[in-house]
């Protein structure tokens, strides 16, 4: 049974960005993970081996919204709230670890909605 082609290349994808993001340890990393009905997010510090703050469609602040979880308008919400908790924090830069995600859809609504919170990227 061979490996599937979109996941060899989402794993090529995830390799190639992480290598890059793991030149520099003295930023933090925004890791982003989606699956199809959930989307998670997470800032990591790789030097401390923490999570500083993390977010999901999973949450109980998000489950009282009753919004749909595996779409555009949740993961921006996850994003929104990421951010706001980072900014609380004092997190002003972040590289985004995108685990070969492509860029669109759900990843950039959340990344976008970091951006609009004041996390630089």
């Amino acid at each position: 049974m061979s490996i599937p082609q979109r996941y060899r290349l989402r794993i090529a994808r995830k390799l190639r960005v992480k290598n890059k993001v793991q030149k520099n340890k003295d930023r933090l990393r925004l890791s982003i993970f989606k699956t199809a009905k959930h989307i998670y997010a997470q800032i990591i510090d790789d030097s401390k081996r923490a999570t500083l703050v993390a977010e999901s469609t999973l949450s109980p602040d998000y489950k009282k919204s009753k919004k749909s979880c595996g779409n555009v308008a949740g993961a921006a919400w996850v994003g929104q709230m990421l951010g706001e908790k980072a900014v609380k924090q004092g997190i002003k830069e972040v590289y985004c670890d995108r685990n070969g995600f492509l860029y669109t859809g759900r990843i950039k609504a959340l990344a976008d909605a970091v951006r609009e919170k004041g996390v630089k990227f």
